[in-house]
């Protein structure tokens, strides 16, 4: 990867708009959409670096299309391997196949890159931007100071120094400090089970692990009586490992690692590690927090909600966090939004992150069954599913997280309010809003511009669509005058429905 631009920050300031806490994908993806849409922010992290061997993988389509509103996208995936999609298997056949070939996406893959290559590519664009973290600084606490907060922090050297913000928001994962200051619960579960996970490089003349009608390109789950066993290719040569393990045990060696692919991967493969490059154990925990809002302070990413890793979900919800949180700070802090629209964070996001975390819970129990014929059941199940008409393409759907919207209304006409707009019907514009109008005159650069509002024409749509800045659809049937359209756009803005008591 190219050396990054980032600029040291200046020495911690006393005040700011918006305080980070966290600097990993997700805290980062902040920052970037804030500084691009020119917000003052402060970015801290407890860490020196960008942390190695961390457990996310795979960006999925929706989140690649937010990231290429921040300029992040076309690196990323110069970085990593493209996925076709998921595969299940029963060691011997593919059950199902959720195939990403024929989505609605600029990105009809899963992009295979490790965490710590998604967090280099965003800390290097937000340098870019010019701006940067201020590593070695411990978030402690924090006291009301109307109408925002006074964060305190430890730096480097231990000296406790005074932030005043606006805007907290807590980016800083599992153990959050920021919601325990909070006083925000994280209910849920943390099921007594332990996972294992390995990046590893195979040496050469390796029996191909992806033999037997697989694909060296899709992450494959393997089912069996010994176990799950999630099996991915990553970039420069790597492969991601991740299977339930004996509760106690310790992090993974190559000899644990052959042994436990010759036991529960593909019965063709002759597994041989050349080198382990990272290796680990986890427990999953399943837990959604209460709010996502406590007045100033807003949670995001793992901070506001954890489940398991099935099926690549966790990193990118908290991406999408960023992009739903980001534009509204910036709408409110310049005046173009009343503050209530920051409601709208919580109201959308959590049933979101709710709904996750039983989706990958249910999909967790599904794949690690170890009753053989409670497993033959769920296989037969599985490939009856994957024959009946519509069922793979709403897995890849759903997985590829393309299926999210935050429509109010019955689902009768489309698309309503609230949907997302594919940037194959609509090409995104950075961070601006859109409006896009029928038919094919354009202005000699194909596009009018305006701090605001981007103008776009589409052959054959049937009506101007107004889409928000993290791409969702504000309304239809809007006017075809840019003018027009701006001084209206708070009648847009998806503020909380007024309680009818």
């Amino acid at each position: 990867m190219p050396a990054s631009p980032i600029t040291t920050p200046a020495p911690l300031p006393p005040h700011t708009d918006v305080l980070i806490v966290g600097a990993g994908p997700v805290g980062l993806t902040l920052a970037a959409s804030l500084r691009q849409l020119g917000v003052d922010h402060v970015l801290i992290d407890r860490g020196t670096g960008v942390q190695a061997g961390s457990r996310a993988a795979a960006l999925q389509p929706r989140s690649l299309e937010y990231l290429e509103r921040i300029g992040v996208a076309e690196h990323l995936v110069a970085a990593g391997e493209r996925g076709r999609g998921f595969r299940v298997h029963d060691r011997e056949h593919t059950l199902l196949h959720a195939s990403y070939s024929d989505l609605d996406t600029p990105y009809p893959y899963v992009l295979l890159a490790s965490q710590q290559t998604t967090d280099e590519h965003l800390l290097r664009r937000l340098g870019q931007l010019g701006g940067g973290v201020h590593r070695g600084h411990r978030f402690l606490g924090f006291t009301p100071d109307f109408p925002g907060v006074s964060a305190v922090i430890a730096d480097p050297e231990g000296l406790l120094r005074s932030v005043s913000a606006r805007y907290l928001v807590g980016c800083d994962g599992l153990h959050s400090a920021v919601r325990t200051a909070a006083g925000i619960g994280f209910p849920g579960e943390a099921p007594e089970q332990l996972y294992a996970l390995a990046d590893v490089r195979l040496a050469p003349g390796t029996s191909g692990p992806m033999e037997g009608g697989l694909g060296e390109d899709d992450p494959t789950f393997f089912l069996s009586s010994a176990g799950m066993l999630l099996l991915s290719p990553l970039a420069d040569g790597q492969h991601r490992i991740v299977t339930p393990a004996a509760p106690g045990s310790a992090a993974p060696r190559a000899a644990d690692i052959e042994r436990l692919v010759s036991e529960r991967g593909p019965l063709t493969a002759r597994i041989r590690v050349a080198e382990v490059v990272n290796t680990s154990t986890y427990r999953v925990q399943e837990r959604v927090s209460e709010r996502f809002r406590a007045g100033p302070v807003f949670l995001a990413g793992d901070a506001a909600h954890t489940h398991s890793p099935a099926g690549g979900q966790g990193m990118n919800t908290g991406i999408q966090d960023a992009g739903n949180l980001a534009w509204k700070l910036h709408a409110v802090l310049t005046g173009t939004a009343p503050a209530e629209l920051l409601d709208s964070y919580h109201c959308e996001r959590h049933p979101v992150a709710s709904e996750l975390v039983a989706f990958t819970s249910q999909f967790a129990k599904i794949a690690t069954l170890r009753d053989p014929a409670a497993g033959q059941r769920r296989n037969d199940l599985l490939a009856a599913a994957a024959a009946a008409s519509g069922i793979v393409d709403w897995v890849a759907t759903k997985l590829a997280q393309l299926d999210i919207s935050y429509a109010r209304e019955p689902d009768r006409d489309s698309p309503r309010v609230g949907d997302r707009i594919s940037p194959l019907t609509v090409p995104q514009a950075d961070l601006r809003w859109t409006l896009a109008l029928p038919g094919r005159s354009e202005p000699p650069n194909g596009r009018q511009w305006d701090t605001v509002l981007s103008v776009c024409h589409v052959p054959g749509l049937r009506t101007p669509l107004l889409v928000r800045p993290d791409g969702y659809l504000a309304a239809h049937g809007v006017p075809a005058e840019p003018a027009e359209v701006l001084s209206q756009l708070a009648q847009h803005l998806p503020l909380p429905v007024p309680s009818t008591r």
